[in-house]
């Protein structure tokens, strides 16, 4: 099995590209969501250290964004608490699929918590500013000040694509992500 990590900026396009190689994929942003509603463990951990912000189960997305905005340090608590059942998740994924010829980790803080391996395949996922601020402000629960908080959390989009094997320029078009993909799977092949 090869394990692919797609790298790049929020709202680059990881997501999108992740889906489009037709592989299984294990996507972190969908974990995390589905800790918040379904984990009683999170949720208590949450209400003991934020008891302030936390008032039911499940955990509403609204309270974890002033969670965050409240406190300089409390994304990376967040992080602390969230990170063990997201790697938990990642395991049984890669057990699941351990026979597939390739599976693809959308994890934005895949370098950050140091969860790629080695011999992972990294590709990062390269678009315009403007074009990433223009998809970003389409969506529903844009936040500035939550977005510059999350991007603190990242290493330098520089060091990403120096670590990384491919690179993909993604405009924002099907025909081009296809045409990318279609030509990394058939190096690695």
């Amino acid at each position: 099995m090869i394990r692919i990590g797609i790298l790049g900026d929020i709202g680059s396009g990881k997501s999108y590209v992740a889906n489009s190689f037709g592989y299984p994929v294990f996507s972190a942003d969908k974990i995390v969501a589905k800790l918040y509603r379904g984990n009683r463990k999170i949720y208590k951990k949450f209400k003991r250290f934020f008891p302030k912000h936390i008032h039911s189960f499940p955990i509403n997305k609204q309270e974890i964004t002033k969670i965050i905005l409240s406190k300089k340090n409390n994304l990376r608590k967040i992080v602390k608490i969230i990170h063990p059942e997201v790697r938990k998740e990642m395991n049984i994924f890669i057990r699941r699929y351990k026979k597939r010829k390739f599976i693809i980790m959308d994890i934005p803080l895949l370098l950050e918590n140091k969860i790629n391996k080695k011999k992972d395949v990294l590709i990062f996922i390269n678009s315009k500013k403007d074009d990433i601020l223009k998809k970003l402000k389409e969506r529903k629960n844009f936040n500035k000040k939550l977005l510059d908080k999350f991007k603190n959390l990242q290493l330098p989009l520089d060091y990403k694509k120096k670590k990384s094997n491919f690179i993909i320029d993604n405009n924002f078009t099907k025909k081009s992500i296809k045409a990318n993909i279609k030509r990394i799977l058939n190096e690695l092949q």
